[in-house]
């Protein structure tokens, strides 16, 4: 069903309920308090960093204000890329190097139709059988479709802003300041369809160019290395289960998809009866594998993006390497189809 968008805005709050059961507080709301002040969820210093280190090219997935292991992890890789000590701690001199990009943390953003395509689905059909029925796995409501241009939660847009504030084409919200420096992607033969969609997620044009990457599933990482064996991009993974397990080796990446449709086999899926009917299922940001397929020259296997942002590194997947839908677009600017693809343990 497609939910059309009212230029006054709704709530927050409102908007939160109808995100999906993973994006709904597991207890009851406290009093909203500002960033910044005792009691906001949103750390600031780390929340800063986070943008900071995403600009910079090491992503810690979405952007929440939350010292994870995705953001000791990529703090760790920017600091092995400065040549700084390792630590993973966002120390003085950690501190001084990303803040030399002079990107303030947040941004207040005027809403546009670029930012709400008034396009929803919502309920979203839970098993394959109701998605293959749809003709865009579109986003939910407004506020997921921010969220994620965002690169942050539904649940931070609301501590930044309160619940009472109104999300609509027209409304105003603070939100994290991942706008890129250039959105022109020369030399990049993108059809208008998928290129707008570069633009949709703020993905960052001006990237620095790898030579090969390096899966770790100890790490939860994947790397971008150079010609030189320089790691330039690190972005948190979801890298297979007890089930599917990341296929160790070395492997090719021989082509890119964007907005690919995904053909869903129960047979490849152990937890899934065999005895199912196979389905096609649509593409779109909330499909299975989000907007960007990586085709590996292993069978079965890819690097692609997710519908669910902040389940990066925290649960399995089914043998595929899972990334944020931005960040998955941003690697496909760095590397090039038949790049040499390292899986290690």
């Amino acid at each position: 069903m497609k939910t059309p968008v009212k230029c006054v805005g709704i709530g927050l709050a409102a908007a939160l309920l109808t995100v999906g059961a993973g994006a709904q507080p597991s207890k009851p709301a406290k009093p909203w308090v500002a960033p910044g002040t005792p009691g906001s969820p949103i750390d600031g210093t780390i929340f800063h960093a986070q943008v900071l280190l995403g600009a910079a090219g090491f992503s810690t997935g979405v952007i929440d204000g939350k010292e994870g292991m995705s953001f000791k992890a990529a703090v760790r890789g920017f600091q092995q890329s400065r040549d700084l000590r390792p630590t993973g701690r966002l120390d003085a001199a950690t501190r001084r190097a990303l803040l030399e990009q002079n990107r303030p943390s947040t941004i207040s953003v005027k809403l546009t139709p670029t930012d709400i395509s008034g396009d929803y689905v919502y309920p979203y059909p839970k098993k394959p059988e109701g998605q293959a029925k749809l003709k865009f796995a579109s986003y939910r409501n407004m506020l997921e479709e921010v969220a994620e241009r965002y690169h942050t939660t539904p649940d931070t847009i609301v501590a930044l802003n309160g619940p009472t504030a109104l999300i609509g084409v027209g409304q105003a919200l603070r939100l994290p300041n991942v706008i890129p420096t250039s959105t022109s992607y020369e030399g990049s033969p993108l059809k208008d369809e998928y290129r707008s969609w570069f633009v949709k997620l703020n993905v960052e044009a001006n990237v620095p160019q790898g030579s090969y990457i390096i899966v770790d599933k100890s790490e939860g990482q994947l790397k971008v290395m150079d010609d030189r064996d320089r790691l330039v991009a690190q972005f948190p993974v979801t890298t297979g289960s007890q089930h599917d397990p990341l296929p160790l080796g070395t492997w090719k990446v021989p082509t890119f998809s964007f907005m690919p449709p995904f053909h869903y086999q129960p047979d490849l899926f152990w937890d899934v009866d065999d005895s199912k009917d196979e389905k096609m299922l649509p593409a779109g940001p909330n499909g299975l594998v989000g907007v960007a397929w990586l085709d590996l020259t292993k069978e079965h296997y890819g690097i692609h993006g997710t519908p669910e942002p902040r389940t990066i590194g925290r649960t399995e997947s089914h043998g595929c390497i899972r990334m944020t839908n931005w960040d998955v677009l941003r690697l496909s600017r760095m590397v090039k189809p038949g790049v040499r693809a390292v899986f290690q343990a």
